[in-house]
């Protein structure tokens, strides 16, 4: 990350970077050809899909995004599955860890949704139509799947960071081609803050994509909960002013900690782990252990952290968990017109 980011400086990481870009290179011509090999004949599946992804490393808010979908289409009535990767999960164990912590994050707040997890995606795409009688399909993480064909691709954009150095991996974040984009229906940029100017970032994507939507939103933060009742909302009044220690293991810690701060919270300790970090009750005890030695109030973590802490079945301490949602802030009925006329006959 450092030397991507050019913190490594010298003679080292110039070379070291340089060959980075010689790698990107490599991996960005591997990737054109395999995405215009699988494109040439797309595979349509048995039911409408929806696909959320994005074209760089790290969050975008796209589970959040997935969410918000879920919420608008059960009202109407549709039969819908997950398609997820369940990326670094652990297939020989049980609960989140077997499942993937945002696959089982989604299964718990949507009890009548089918999640399925399968690294082959039109295998699991079959499995939901066959065995559940699915009609709609959401391809969480989908922009690099090219072999499926979508009826509405939908790509998520980080307004702070959107393409960060505009180098491919290993060199860069970008998982594909800038072009790629041309792909997307839909643009929605994540964690825009009021006020920010993003009349560049639009010109750039409408230059790219000029037919595509393009579409506002934030993290809302809704208030708290306590780990093992997450069905009771707290009012966070209570924690208002509070200095409060935050964990994470997600791709965007940056953006819990604003979150966090938006309830009024002082944020005094941040412990940052690995995206889908394997938490083991150690790391639990010495976060806890920590925020007490700092006389701080609170421990606060993400939904998607607390479905696998909440196995671990640590006792005597009230750890709470943010509860959000994605408000979109500019283009939500047109946005919305769009996802419902999949289903117009």
């Amino acid at each position: 990350m450092n030397l991507v980011t050019g913190k490594i400086k010298g003679l080292r990481g110039s070379f070291l970077r340089g060959c980075l870009f010689f790698l990107s290179l490599v991996y960005g011509a591997a990737v054109v050809i395999l995405a215009g090999f699988y494109g040439i004949r797309r595979k349509k599946l048995g039911a409408k899909v929806i696909s959320v992804g994005n074209i760089t490393l790290g969050g975008t808010g796209k589970t959040t995004l997935v969410e918000y979908l879920c919420a608008k289409l059960i009202p109407v009535g549709n039969k819908i599955a997950v398609l997820s990767r369940g990326y670094k999960r652990d297939s020989g164990r049980t609960g989140a860890q077997g499942m993937g912590d945002e696959p089982a994050m989604l299964q718990k707040k949507f009890p009548s949704i089918h999640v399925v997890v399968d690294k082959n995606r039109i295998q699991g795409a079959e499995t939901a139509i066959q065995d559940y009688a699915c009609d709609t399909l959401i391809l969480d993480d989908g922009l690099q799947q090219w072999r499926i064909f979508k009826d509405l691709e939908i790509v998520t954009i980080d307004a702070g960071n959107p393409f960060g150095n505009y180098h491919m991996l290993p060199a860069g974040f970008l998982r594909e081609p800038l072009f790629a984009l041309r792909r997307a229906d839909v643009f929605v940029l994540t964690q825009t803050l009021p006020g920010q100017e993003l009349e560049g970032l639009r010109a750039e994507l409408k230059r790219i994509n000029s037919r595509a939507l393009i579409v506002e939103s934030r993290h809302e933060p809704l208030g708290v909960s306590r780990l093992n009742y997450t069905d009771e909302l707290l009012d966070p009044e209570f924690l208002k002013g509070k200095p409060a220690a935050i964990f994470s293991g997600i791709g965007n810690p940056e953006g819990f900690a604003n979150c966090v701060s938006g309830l009024g919270v002082k944020v005094a300790r941040s412990f940052v782990f690995a995206d889908h970090h394997d938490y083991t009750q150690e790391d639990i005890l010495r976060v806890i252990q920590e925020a007490k030695e700092d006389g701080l109030e609170a421990i606060i973590t993400t939904r998607k952290d607390a479905v696998k802490i909440r196995e671990l079945g640590i006792k005597g301490q009230e750890i709470l968990v943010l509860e959000i949602k994605l408000k979109i802030t500019k283009n939500e009925a047109e946005f919305d017109r769009r996802l419902l006329k999949l289903f117009s006959f």
